[in-house]
């Protein structure tokens, strides 16, 4: 299958909200890791979802280049040649991009999508996310209005996310304060500003105590129970069930019950990276390991190119990523549910 079409992944959402479900979205920085994905994906008989950091798509250009629209297109490109093996369907989707990187990142590959469909193409990415957490929510939801304007036209869904999460991504770091919990306020003020898909589709991050990075189960406080509020209260006053189509960011460390939960009250999106990275890496330390004098020129000799091969070992790195993300699927009930 190709990559998603609009129309497909709008389906996409409404059957896994509909559904009780959720797709993992997979970060990537490579043709290897994005292979892994789309193993990973099609092994569960799961739809999903790749993206690409802002620091993913400068890698992915080049270490020495680090131009983060080339990177994001190349990987974009890349990825609608070779998910047509696989019969899934896959989005394209860019993880968090913060106001000072707006003009160099996601505004551009707006752009770029609006020229596509104007040739009668589907845009380049399915969806682009907006960070505003770092700054005061009635700015941050301004910039997301003026965005859902133009991701709108362009058949994109915008993400955004109202609150913020803790930890560290790619260089950047949230505070772990109040702000880890998103308000009951802070989603009334949301629909009032960017509607309910009337002025365009978007999907919501709230938080509810999330941190980025690796965690062991019990040290991040989850309260998902606040997603339930915040949709309660909003769908009452607005007359919708569970009007936020959710984001969960920062899940490592969940337990199953969190995630089971943050599901059931509307996330149809969990982010997975920090585990992904780990299930990359960690089949690559242990082929160098057991195939120490092999993968160096011990003494004069000259290894074995076998073992030195890239693929030797990149073969295993993504066999591991790929069954994490299998795991994932399984956490989230996307398994099997595929539609051709």
């Amino acid at each position: 299958m190709p990559i998603a079409t609009p129309e497909v992944y709008a389906d996409m959402i409404d059957r896994a909200k509909k559904g009780g479900f959720a797709y993992p979205a997979i970060n990537i920085t490579s043709s290897q890791t994005l292979n892994a994905a789309l193993r990973g994906f099609a092994d569960a008989g799961s739809d999903g979802i790749v993206q690409i950091s802002t620091g993913g798509a400068e890698y992915a250009s080049g270490p020495t280049i680090k131009d983060k629209v080339t990177g994001a297109v190349a990987l974009a490109e890349y990825a609608r040649v070779v998910a047509k093996n696989y019969p899934i369907n896959v989005a394209l989707h860019t993880d968090h991009c913060q106001k000072e990187k707006l003009d160099s990142y996601v505004n551009p590959l707006i752009a770029i999508s609006q020229e596509r469909v104007d040739r009668g193409e589907d845009p380049l990415f399915n969806s682009h996310m907006w960070d505003g957490s770092a700054i005061e929510v009635e700015e941050n939801l301004q910039i997301a209005d003026e965005l859902l304007s133009r991701t709108s036209k362009a058949h994109i869904i915008l993400e955004i996310e109202v609150g913020a999460v803790g930890g560290e991504e790619d260089g950047v770091t949230g505070e772990i304060n109040e702000k880890l919990y998103t308000t009951v306020a802070d989603g009334m003020r949301t629909l009032e500003v960017l509607g309910l898909g009337e002025k365009g589709r978007y999907i919501t991050a709230l938080t509810f105590g999330n941190v980025h990075g690796s965690y062991k189960p019990g040290f991040v406080k989850l309260r998902p129970e606040i997603l339930k509020e915040i949709q309660d209260e909003c769908g009452k006053k607005y007359g919708k069930d569970r009007p936020f189509d959710l984001v969960f960011h920062g899940g490592s460390g969940s337990t199953p019950q969190e995630i089971a939960d943050a599901v059931k009250y509307g996330v149809i999106k969990m982010n997975i990276d920090t585990d992904t990275q780990y299930a990359f890496t960690r089949p690559v330390v242990d082929h160098m390991m057991k195939n120490y004098d092999g993968v160096l020129k011990i003494d004069g000799e000259v290894g074995n190119k076998k073992t030195y091969d890239p693929r030797s070992w990149g073969k295993s790195a993504e066999a591991g990523m790929a069954a994490r993300i299998v795991e994932a699927c399984q956490q989230l009930g996307s398994v099997g549910t595929h539609q051709a």
